[in-house]
């Protein structure tokens, strides 16, 4: 017990702190968002972006969601999503690509450091989420036509005072979700590994790791990066490999597979809370992941040299 209330004051403490990162980062974010809404930048920026968007049955001011995704977190992502006015189709729809495409930096920095090219990692995450997107947008119903005209109207005739009002209640709402969700998720992942529990299933999932296409030894490193997400699993990613636990070919497969697919349980429970389905967030993502990594196994059986060479 005194062991469980440790690790339960630990992860809390640890909890508060990424919550106060993660504010310091959403808050500026978001208003500035509020601010070229309230200004017109964003709609000069809408109708720029409209062609290349349109492709992906999005409005323009939705790239904005996008370059916060790829350059920070899904947390940004979703603070600019809630200062814009978009139906659960294109919720959806970038939901998926920023799932698929965020942290770019940070996290294609740490698949560096575990023998993977950070450049290829980053294309190949990018175009994952616009593959997805363009899926998405076909199999989709598309939206009425009477919401995006409500749209469209209500960004043009809306004064500051009503957007800032708009921005403040609506930030208060995600940061106190925020907030509980990852208490509620560094706590359990906490408990769980105080009590051995995800050392047992890194053992059940063994057999699920052939299938991925991954060998057994990322069984482990497979249920922190979706449990505690790939930046915050960083430390015993590079371990694993640094110890020599898994080799650089299985970590930079196993990289494959977590580009495109990771963090399944702090991203998804976030979209879940703004309205995206569960399905559309994890199956798509795994028969991706999933083709990605036997690809590149094929690749590697063509072209036997290619490794190096894709690492260097």
């Amino acid at each position: 017990m005194i062991r469980m209330h440790k690790a339960i004051r630990e992860a809390v403490i640890s909890g508060l702190k990424t919550s106060l990162y993660l504010a310091s980062i959403m808050v500026p974010v978001s208003f500035g968002v509020a601010i070229l809404k309230w200004s017109g930048i964003l709609t000069w920026i809408s109708r720029f972006l409209a062609p290349i968007m349109k492709l992906l049955g999005l409005p323009g001011e939705a790239a904005i969601v996008i370059v916060s995704a790829m350059a920070l977190n899904v947390y940004s992502a979703v603070a600019v999503m809630e200062t814009l006015a978009l139906s659960i189709r294109e919720i959806t729809i970038l939901g998926i690509m920023s799932v698929s495409a965020h942290n770019l930096f940070i996290e294609s920095a740490v698949m560096k450091k575990t023998g993977s090219s950070a450049s290829k990692m980053i294309i190949l995450r990018i175009v994952s989420g616009i593959v997805l997107a363009a899926i998405f947008n076909y199999l989709l119903p598309k939206a009425p036509i009477s919401q995006l005209a409500v749209r469209q109207s209500a960004f043009n005739l809306a004064g500051f005072i009503p957007v800032f009002t708009e921005w403040a209640i609506s930030t208060a709402k995600l940061l106190l979700k925020i907030v509980l969700l990852v208490l509620l998720i560094m706590v359990g992942q906490r408990l769980l590994d105080e009590l051995g529990i995800i050392r047992f299933l890194s053992k059940l999932t063994g057999p699920l790791m052939k299938v991925f296409g991954l060998d057994k030894s990322a069984s482990f490193l497979w249920l922190v990066v979706n449990t505690a997400g790939y930046a915050y699993g960083a430390g015993v990613i590079i371990d694993q490999v640094k110890s020599g636990r898994m080799k650089s070919q299985d970590a930079d497969l196993f990289n494959h597979h977590a580009a495109v697919c990771h963090s399944l349980l702090e991203d998804t429970a976030l979209l879940l809370a703004i309205g995206v389905s569960l399905f559309w967030l994890t199956i798509p993502r795994f028969l991706l992941a999933i083709a990605v990594v036997w690809l590149e196994r094929l690749r590697r059986r063509l072209f036997k040299d290619s490794f190096r060479v894709g690492t260097a």
